[in-house]
């Protein structure tokens, strides 16, 4: 699966566009970046950037922009209401999909590696990526600012991570480091009273509100702080002329903390507390899907309902919970940072219907072949042991065995989405041979590569099909599971799921061992042919038992 980063780089320019222009420039020269937003402040002579691409192309892209900005801005020069100390303020990284804070934080402290080396920028890491507790909190890490910089460099305790502490006028220094996902985030209330509307805002938000309170030792009265219901949150409240409504606005600071849906909850069990309540929620700018995804889950099993169902209804849930959809219609393909990435011709297989697919199939072109097919039938497979889990959870009289069935139909959900990955990663394995076949072999040096390249392309060939052999393999507990305790109504339909498992792991058996026949690496081929023999064996008699199972109880 497609790993996804977000980059926010901050650069010391606001006001001149022209130099804006020539670093989102160099963001844009690399390939596989989308750059989302341009964001200059002319008061804090501030530009926020924000682009997003798998983990190198955002290293590089974030590096160029780093080395344009030290090319082009001049801090000795500089003056702005925000608090800085360098060229290039602060990059942080951050985590979209299919990838974790800690590993979002290695590619971090990579390109500071790299920045410090071959820029001589003195870089300081922060947030998840810091070097220790103290330098985490970027307002620690960048306080004196640029005009305190030069002595800061001189203290033995704060020698940059990266890049020695020589102070350079020009370019100062700059923090780079990685955080969650930040959303900002508008509740609508029943109200057009801002006072309200702050009283349910000083509920929620971390900082919470000044209470007076007397001291007993002294018989004085003294304001003390009292921190709200939610971390790594801040809200206030305002009222919006354009909607007729108070709302409290927040942003949400790290998503793994406090993500939407609980944030929702919270300010309606505040505003409900006030004889308030929330009617729709208002997103700012764009989100990762899993903040999506998991809303829709957290809503559905406030429901006792499955959350083994597709990534579409997860999305729908969510929106008509929080009321996303209230101030106008939610499109999930402008406001999901994934889909907004989506490339259409990137799944052209899995994205055809079932009659273009299987005349794709039939026509002259050895792509799709078995692999393909095989990999879809394990997605057919899985998907009716899925099946089968959902009607389970849902069957009159098992209401207290919901979970359980959830629990089966999320695993079953998660595998149908790898393995209809597979459809098309499997044709992509197949092409790249043949790309790498079509290599020039003039010189000695390029037969090499060319060769090089084919037993690169060839290994990929033999990974993808016995991924897919795992993968089905593995649906085969789940499917197991469902004939014997699933809804006895459908046990056939974990029976047909069986017959696909099993196909899938031998018509993918048959591509391992046939793309194996050209790969050189002998210790590697005998190796993954053992594990592949295994496999097929331990799907033949799942599917034995499986089918044993079910005819027990037509």
């Amino acid at each position: 699966m497609i790993q996804l980063i977000e980059c926010v780089p901050n650069f010391s320019e606001g006001r001149n566009l022209a130099i804006i222009k020539q670093i989102t420039d160099v963001i844009e020269s690399v390939e596989g970046i989308k750059l989302l937003d341009v964001d200059p402040g002319a008061a804090t002579n501030r530009t926020v950037v924000t682009f997003v691409g798998q983990p190198q192309p955002v290293m590089e892209a974030a590096f160029r922009a780093m080395q344009k900005a030290k090319e082009l801005i001049d801090m000795s020069k500089h003056k702005g209401e925000h608090p800085r100390f360098g060229a290039t303020d602060v990059c942080p990284f951050v985590p979209v999909s299919n990838i974790t804070l800690e590993e979002t934080a290695a590619y971090a402290r990579q390109l500071a590696e790299r920045v410090g080396r071959e820029l001589e920028y003195p870089v300081y890491l922060y947030e998840s990526a810091a070097s220790r507790p103290e330098r985490k909190n970027l307002a620690t890490v960048r306080a004196g600012e640029y005009e305190g910089l030069a002595k800061k460099l001189e203290d033995p305790n704060w020698m940059p991570d990266f890049g020695g502490n020589t102070f350079r006028p020009t370019v100062g220094a700059t923090a780079i480091g990685a955080r969650d996902f930040l959303i900002a985030v508008n509740f609508n209330l029943n109200t057009t009273s801002t006072r309200r509307a702050n009283s349910v805002a000083f509920d929620v938000r971390e900082a919470g509100r000044l209470v007076k309170q007397t001291n007993p030792a002294t018989g004085q009265t003294e304001e003390v702080r009292v921190a709200g219901s939610l971390k790594a949150c801040k809200a206030i409240g305002w009222y919006i002329a354009e909607y007729g409504v108070a709302q409290v606005s927040m942003n949400l600071t790290d998503i793994g903390i406090t993500p939407i849906h609980v944030a929702f909850d919270e300010v309606n069990k505040s505003a409900t507390a006030r004889g308030l309540r929330v009617t729709g929620t208002e997103i700012v700018g764009l989100l990762p899907l899993k903040a999506l995804t998991e809303a829709g889950k957290y809503f559905l099993r406030k429901q006792e309902r499955s959350v083994g169902v597709s990534e579409k209804e997860l999305i729908k849930i969510a929106v008509k919970s929080m009321g996303l959809d209230e101030l106008r219609p939610f499109e999930p393909e402008k406001k999901i940072i994934e889909y907004i990435l989506k490339d259409a011709n990137s799944s052209p297989l899995i994205n055809m219907n079932l009659e273009a697919f299987a005349d794709e199939t039939a026509s002259e072109s050895p792509a799709p072949g078995g692999g393909s097919i095989a990999a879809y039938c394990g997605a057919l497979g899985v998907s009716l042991g899925t099946m089968v889990a959902n009607l389970s959870s849902h069957k009159r009289g098992w209401d207290e065995r919901w979970e359980e069935f959830s629990d089966w139909a999320e695993k079953g959900e998660k595998l149908k989405k790898q393995l209809l990955y597979c459809v098309d990663e499997d044709t992509r394995a197949f092409n790249r041979i043949m790309d790498a076949f079509g290599l020039p072999k003039s010189s000695d040096a390029e037969k090499q590569a060319r060769k090089a390249a084919i037993q690169a392309a060839t290994r990929n060939a033999i990974e993808v099909p016995f991924k897919v052999m795992e993968l089905s393999f593995e649906s085969m507990e789940m499917l197991k599971a469902m004939a014997e305790t699933g809804n006895p109504n459908s046990v056939s339909d974990a029976g047909v799921g069986a017959l696909c498992a099993r196909t899938a792991v031998w018509g993918a058996w048959l591509n391992v061992k046939i793309n194996a026949a050209s790969y050189d690496d002998e210790v590697f081929k005998s190796d993954i042919l053992a594990k592949a023999k295994m496999l097929a064996e331990a799907a033949a008699a799942a599917e034995t038992a499986i089918l044993a199972i079910v005819e027990s109880k037509l």
